[in-house]
């Protein structure tokens, strides 16, 4: 795991962009795609608008859902309204090579298999995505992989159902479909993450977080997250 200390969240942002949209060329380039699944924030909403200002082969991207809240379209608690708002509505992305979550299902399990088979369709089977952007809370939670969740111990299927957190029921990418990825960029902005950036780095697994693969993984933060006012590189173990 590499850890990259930036000044701000919109560093943070700006450079998350930029290190998508390489690896969207390179993807492209080798496989004639790109496949990446992204989870939902205030900054990664600011990477994505920055995205679409970057030179990426937008006919060969498919982007998927790491986790998605149970509510109703268009309901500003949903990744998804905002997603559309961030990357759809600025860059030339074919509308279909967004795939939403089906959490208006009224069966959540059915609707879980049925996004694990889309992930198949696209990625292979089993299913590989070139690049997983995960987020962190204060809590250690990251996707929708929640602390004392039975959804934790999920390792025979890509997608789950959680219970009720903050609120709302979700959707979530599970353990083995995120540790499959090629690349996991990790954007941790904030100090009230400081606590949970430390035990994701010494990969504390008493937190969900510490639990993702850290071979491909880089971590992207700005100095309050890391609890100082320099900007930094770390490699940490692997």
């Amino acid at each position: 795991m590499r850890l990259k200390v930036l000044p701000d969240a919109g560093a943070v942002a700006g450079r998350a962009a930029a290190i998508i949209a390489e690896q969207a060329r390179a993807a492209y380039a080798a496989r004639g795609r790109f496949v990446m699944a992204v989870s939902g924030g205030h900054t990664p909403w600011v990477m994505l608008r920055l995205l679409a200002r970057e030179d990426v082969p937008w006919n060969g991207v498919h982007v998927l859902q790491v986790d998605e809240r149970i509510a109703p379209a268009g309901d500003p608690d949903r990744n998804l309204t905002h997603l559309r708002e961030s990357l759809l509505a600025n860059a030339p992305l074919p509308p279909a090579q967004i795939y939403p979550m089906p959490v208006e299902s009224a069966d959540l399990a059915a609707a879980a298999a049925e996004y694990a088979a889309t992930l198949e369709k696209i990625a292979g089977s089993p299913a590989v995505l070139d690049l997983v952007h995960l987020g962190l809370g204060p809590d250690g939670h990251t996707a929708s992989l929640i602390p004392g969740d039975p959804v934790l111990d999920v390792v025979d299927r890509d997608v789950a159902i959680t219970g009720v957190y903050q609120g709302r029921q979700r959707m979530t990418l599970t353990y083995p479909a995120i540790d499959r990825a090629r690349q996991i960029l990790w954007l941790v902005t904030g100090s009230e993450k400081t606590k949970a950036l430390g035990q994701l780095l010494a990969a504390d697994s008493s937190i969900p977080a510490g639990r993702v693969t850290r071979g491909q993984a880089l971590v992207l933060a700005d100095a309050a997250a890391a609890g100082t006012g320099q900007t930094s590189s770390f490699q940490g173990a692997r």
